[in-house]
């Protein structure tokens, strides 16, 4: 007897038991299409996302508000660093860069302001920050302060991992060197 006779005979003897395996069947399809269609909707939005970063980080897209700068073409503001002297555009900087840190999530724990000249880089104001901060909120808080106004330059990065006892934060401590342009006195 073949297996197409047997199902036959199946079906014919007993109709219930047919029914049921059918019914089986449309379930597990139905199953199975809208498992793929979540995955690939689920696919679709990270795609979606990482397009957006890329976009933002080439400087193709403008930030939205949501991400810390102004919602225009161009960020407005002085590409230097403002202050009658050089200690007030030294206070200006750390508060641009402890106001970044706090927007994304982040701790500021010291900073030291560096207005000493330095031959190689005249008019330049320094800090060097110690900071706790998220993965994800480090890469918007460098995307913020070199993308911004005034025009900033991270020359100095240290990440450290969390300690095991702080993995519950998830924070990264991180020593972050800053300097700005400063115009001088006008």
């Amino acid at each position: 007897m073949s297996k197409a006779a047997s199902i036959e005979a199946l079906a014919t003897q007993s109709p219930l038991a047919a029914s049921a395996v059918f019914a089986t069947l449309i379930v597990v399809f139905v199953f199975v299409s809208v498992s793929s269609l979540v995955d690939t909707y689920s696919r679709y939005a990270d795609v979606t996302a990482t397009a957006d970063l890329l976009a933002r980080l080439e400087g193709r897209k403008p930030l939205t508000a949501k991400n810390g700068a102004l919602p225009g073409n161009e960020p407005s503001g002085s590409p230097y660093l403002d202050g009658a002297t050089v200690t007030i555009a030294g206070a200006a900087l750390l508060q641009r860069v402890a106001n970044a840190v706090g927007r994304y999530g982040g701790n500021t724990l010291s900073s030291q302001l560096d207005v000493q000249p330095d031959p190689s880089n005249p008019g330049f104001v320094s800090i060097l920050s110690s900071i706790e901060i998220e993965q994800r909120g480090l890469q918007e808080l460098l995307y913020d302060l070199e993308a911004g106004m005034p025009y900033l330059f991270i020359g100095q990065l240290d990440v450290q991992a969390p300690e095991s006892a702080d993995q519950k934060t998830g924070k990264l401590r991180v020593l972050l060197g800053v300097s700005g342009k400063w115009q001088g006195a006008k």
